[in-house]
């Protein structure tokens, strides 16, 4: 029974020191920040392997012809992604020894620590020992450890997507373990903006705005968005009123779905504005080399809800929630925007050449006795984004006759506007012939222009000639 107690001890023993020998995969978790800023990355020192017996190199030759260690890459050129076929190439990482057993090995004559390399499908040297045993170049034991680097400019050139993508990695010291083990590189699930247009202010001078027949296009500037995964790009307004204020502080709404939101190409679908956040992506935006995903949102009004909804003069005020959102919807990026449009007071009085003269001609008793009254069509085109009132003045308060003053009183003319029961007399000092007004645009107004019964009687006896008055048009925004 002693026997055979001594032999089952010796086969669990065996057994167990089988298990030391299995390999230990070497993970290097890249942050998304070097990915994301396209920033070198370097490992701290990572054990690669571990030395318990070994002090010096192996020599095939009474101490001369040194075996060189090496790694081999056994699974092809490239890392490969652990649940797509998408690949990295092995020049994307590179690697140095850092130590064995907490320092570089002895150099001695001829040996040296080769820069840092990338893995490939021929044995690549990662230290060159001395050219013989007797120059002591040796190593101590303990672990085995490598610094890991990816370049900037691996990052600019390839895509990284999330997950893992691993090299099969075979070693030719016998002593050193493990033999084989895979090189992973972590990638994680991110979205990010990189831009941060927080605000969009636009602002509207001329009325010629609101004249055209084209949609109004408002870009809201390059959005920048860096990621591992695809993702979608969800948009919604946080009301559904664009909230107004006019000029003089009176405020007021306007429907937010009267703004579309769009981008410049295919990028982006085009979709009126809502409270509820819809995906203005007609497809995906897929993972690319350099990890960053650029598009221009822009926001469209038709020409006449532009003219309909945002002609009046004050701010209008809206925001946008956008939000990035991974396919899987696992995780998103918010960015948030306040759009401002601000459409400052303007106004014109235009005069077609046509109507600039208005002549009267008294040459009959009759014209003398019952006055005159003359309809001007559309004299004046009207054109203010306030609410105003129209003022009409005479630079003088008699009419002139060849330059000099002449004693017929401009108030003998009276103005008025078509429709209304008012008919001003002229005078220097400006009076009111259109009351209330609200925002109009290129309104033709027709004009009134009387000299009554009184007024006629008294240019009898008067000089035959031609006398004149200057006649000005004016706003008063109220």
């Amino acid at each position: 029974m002693k026997t055979m107690r001594a032999f089952l001890i010796g086969i669990f023993t065996v057994c167990s020191g089988s298990t030391v020998m299995k390999a230990q995969d070497v993970y290097l978790s890249i942050p998304e920040n070097n990915i994301f800023n396209r920033s070198e990355f370097t490992s701290v020192p990572t054990r690669m392997m571990t030395n318990a017996n070994r002090t010096n190199w192996d020599y095939t030759f009474f101490g001369f012809s040194p075996t060189a260690p090496t790694f081999t890459s056994v699974s092809g050129p490239n890392f490969t992604h652990s649940s797509s076929s998408f690949t990295l190439p092995s020049s994307t990482l590179v690697w140095q020894l850092e130590s064995m057993g907490g320092q570089l090995p002895s150099t001695g004559l001829s040996g040296y620590l080769p820069g840092f390399q990338s893995f490939n499908t021929s044995a690549i040297r990662w230290f060159e020992p001395p050219a013989s045993i007797i120059f002591n170049g040796g190593f101590n034991r303990g672990n085995i450890n490598f610094t890991f680097k990816i370049p900037a400019s691996q990052f600019a050139a390839n895509t990284f997507r999330a997950g893992n993508y691993s090299m099969d990695i075979n070693q030719n010291y016998n002593d050193f373990t493990p033999r084989n083990f895979k090189t992973i590189l972590v990638i994680p699930s991110s979205v990010r903006w990189l831009t941060t247009s927080l605000t969009k202010y636009i602002e509207i001078s001329s009325l010629n705005d609101y004249r055209g027949t084209g949609t109004k296009v408002f870009s809201l500037e390059n959005a920048e968005i860096a990621h591992t995964v695809d993702f979608n790009l969800w948009a919604k307004a946080t009301s559904t009123n664009v909230q107004f204020t006019s000029s003089k502080g009176v405020p007021g709404t306007r429907n937010v779905a009267s703004i579309k939101l769009g981008g410049n190409g295919s990028t982006l679908t085009t979709k009126p504005l809502s409270a509820n956040f819809q995906n203005f992506s007609p497809a995906n935006f897929s993972v690319v080399a350099g990890n960053r995903n650029n598009f221009t949102p822009e926001l469209y009004v038709s020409a006449e809800d532009f003219k309909n909804f945002f002609f009046e003069a004050g701010t209008y005020t809206f925001d946008l929630n956008f939000n990035a959102i991974s396919t899987d919807n696992s995780i998103n990026s918010f960015q948030n925007t306040a759009v401002q449009l601000k459409v400052l007071p303007r106004s014109e009085i235009t005069i077609p050449s046509s109507g600039r003269n208005v002549n009267f001609n008294f040459n009959t008793a009759a014209q003398y006795t019952s006055g005159q009254s003359q309809m001007i069509p559309n004299q004046i085109s009207l054109s203010n984004n306030e609410n105003f009132e129209l003022y009409v003045k005479s630079d003088e308060n008699y009419f002139k006759k060849g330059g000099l003053q002449t004693d017929i009183n401009s108030n003998i003319l009276q103005i008025g506007i078509d429709g209304s029961s008012v008919d001003t007399p002229l005078s220097k000092t400006p009076q009111k012939i259109l009351f209330n007004g609200t925002p109009v645009l290129d309104r033709g107004l027709n004009v009134k222009y009387t000299i009554l019964p009184a007024g006629a009687q008294s240019l009898v006896g008067k000089q035959n000639s031609t006398y004149s008055i200057n006649i000005y048009y004016s706003f008063t925004a109220i």
